[in-house]
């Protein structure tokens, strides 16, 4: 079987890898023009997804690259004092196998676990998908191919093909994020640096194998802002406005924006697809069901999805239709309970008022002195949602060969 993906970030390399040990020749189409990179976030990977990277064979390098943050000082605005949390103490009670990563590091380490046996294609683009499988390039000649993945995130391309606008099939989840490259002086050795307000947050961090820091900053918005995607001197307006005044580290942290390297920016926003199957074509990962970028553990979703895409299709022989219909039950509940954790996280991770930031900061004060056993009690009480992510059972595949 012949599979185009699109799409070489997280999900596009895992399907790849799995239909590439079935025997399949799988080519990736990327954008960019040549693997790099682009800066980002840290991202999270719960058991399940680990549990794919030791089938992988990548879990240690994995782990190895964990951002090894043990530590936040969290200072409410206005504060005098910064409020210090030994997350050792509550991690546990989350995950028993938790790894933050940076997405680079996980991306980087998925492409050089399947370099040597897919065919990647950079600096390319898929500009049609016929009901055949007839494909059409931006750069490269026209090829046919039984299966086209779209793996190619929340802005999905593929999606927009075949499937129609994102405004179809988004929903705003009321607030922004950004993330830029910072020196890394501005950075703690394994603590992360957060302000917080009403609305507003800002957070510095890095990793000991990191030659620059990121910040991350959050805010509230009523409704969706007017910018364009590519102008990023306006995004930094709209980011500064929201951000201003905060805190002086923070707004030093927001100096940094015209000299910084590498910046994203985007509302965090749900896909509401029902279906993600139409034809020859699927999707996984953001493309298909983005809980939330940052609210919705959108990274171990994208790793459970892509190895299940590519099992269904193993066991059908091929057959994409009883694949498709298969691979969506398969994860069907696990979209929709990210979902659902996704829409109560939306709503507290940026508290709305200085009330909410007040609460917060409370608890976690309480929690950072309690032993570790009460501690891991009652963030496990607290973060109940995320065991959406750590009690997902993979479907029982036979071995690859």
């Amino acid at each position: 079987m012949r599979v185009l993906v699109s799409g070489a970030s997280v999900a596009g390399p895992v399907v790849a890898y799995w239909l590439a040990r079935r025997g399949h020749a799988v080519t990736v189409v990327e954008r960019a023009s040549v693997f790099r990179r682009a800066g980002g976030h840290a991202v999270d990977l719960f058991r399940p997804a680990m549990d794919i990277m030791d089938r992988m064979g990548v879990a240690k390098q994995v782990e190895a690259l964990a951002t090894g943050t043990d530590y936040v000082m969290l200072t409410r605005e206005g504060a005098a004092r910064a409020v210090h949390i030994d997350l050792t103490k509550a991690l546990p009670a989350v995950s028993d196998r938790h790894v933050e990563i940076m997405r680079d590091d996980l991306s980087e380490t998925l492409y050089a676990a399947t370099a040597g046996d897919v065919e990647y294609v950079f600096g390319d683009s898929i500009t049609s998908i016929s009901s055949d499988g007839d494909v059409s390039f931006e750069h490269g000649e026209p090829r046919r191919f039984d299966v086209v993945v779209g793996a190619d995130g929340l802005h999905s391309n593929v999606r927009r093909l075949v499937f129609g606008e994102e405004s179809d099939y988004s929903r705003f989840l009321g607030a922004y994020l950004a993330v830029a490259s910072l020196p890394k002086a501005l950075s703690v050795d394994r603590r992360m640096l957060v302000h917080a307000g009403a609305g507003r947050t800002a957070a510095l961090y890095s990793a000991q194998h990191l030659a620059d820091a990121r910040a991350l900053f959050l805010f509230r918005a009523n409704m969706p802002l007017e910018y364009d995607h590519r102008d990023t001197g306006r995004q930094k307006e709209l980011l500064r406005a929201a951000l201003a005044g905060l805190a002086p580290e923070a707004d030093a942290w927001l100096g940094e924006l015209d000299t910084t390297p590498a910046f994203y920016f985007d509302s965090i926003t749900q896909l509401t697809m029902d279906t993600w199957s139409r034809g020859r074509v699927t999707l996984v990962g953001d493309a298909g069901f983005c809980p939330g970028p940052v609210v919705g553990g959108s990274t171990s979703l994208a790793v459970v999805s892509a190895y299940t895409l590519a099992e269904e299709l193993a066991r059908a022989d091929g057959d994409h239709v009883r694949a498709f219909a298969a691979y969506e039950r398969a994860i069907g509940e696990y979209v929709r309970a990210s979902r659902a954790f996704a829409l109560r996280a939306a709503r507290t991770v940026v508290p709305a008022t200085g009330l909410q930031v007040w609460a917060v900061v409370t608890g976690v004060r309480l929690v950072s002195r309690m032993p570790p056993p009460l501690a891991r009690a009652f963030t496990a009480l607290g973060l109940r949602g995320v065991r959406v992510h750590e009690s997902v059972v993979l479907p029982d595949y036979p071995a690859a060969g």
